[in-house]
């Protein structure tokens, strides 16, 4: 399925102020909009979305695979089971934790001519090095208080990609259990990261 829309930006706000309208969003999306990269940054270094503009980009991607989801398993009923202001919330800011983490370095690389020439490429500089599911939580509830339910989606959200579950951790199990809806966005962001957006050219 392809979510490609001509501004992921303007996509984002609008699915934000449409249904986020807990005490605090106002001040979330005015930080990033004006006091993070949140828009420009990347969504990787080197794998999924990684140009300017990916996070943004992945994270609207998310937002529709969710919905998609969640119609599938509740048969277009799924509003009883989870409401958009949460949808939208666990979406669109699952992975603020990216937001002023990748910089812009420049190596040496030769060209077809065969002579060098300088080139950027994402690294990371982690300012805040909290985790990643873990982080996002902690950064949204400085703004906004969540639910259990957005809590949970979003702290377990990479699957078994979490360096917690690699160490033997099975609290993404529980989690999972006792909140389906979290196992539902896990699937979603991975079907945006590997069916619906730029991969990286195989070497």
């Amino acid at each position: 399925m392809d979510y490609r829309v001509k501004d992921y930006k303007a996509e984002f706000i609008s699915i934000f102020t449409q249904n986020i309208t807990r005490e605090g969003s106002d001040k979330l999306l005015d930080w990033l909009k004006n006091k993070s990269d949140f828009f420009t940054a990347p969504a990787s270094t080197k794998f999924h979305s990684a140009y300017e503009g990916g996070l943004c980009e992945h994270s609207v991607k998310t937002y529709y695979r969710f919905v998609q989801n969640l119609d599938v398993e509740y048969e277009g009923e799924w509003e009883e089971k989870i409401s958009p202001e949460s949808v939208a919330i666990i979406a669109l800011l699952h992975d603020i934790c990216k937001t002023n983490y990748y910089k812009v370095d420049f190596r040496n690389v030769k060209n077809e001519n065969g002579e060098w020439e300088k080139r950027p490429f994402y690294t990371i500089e982690d300012s805040l090095p909290y985790g990643h599911g873990e982080k996002s939580v902690y950064m949204i509830s400085g703004f906004i208080r969540l639910t259990r339910e957005e809590a949970i989606a979003i702290n377990w959200h990479m699957g078994g990609f979490d360096k917690r579950v690699q160490g033997g951790d099975y609290a993404m199990s529980d989690a999972f259990y006792k909140y389906p809806n979290a196992l539902l966005f896990h699937i979603a962001d991975t079907q945006a990261t590997y069916l619906d957006e730029i991969q990286p050219p195989k070497k």
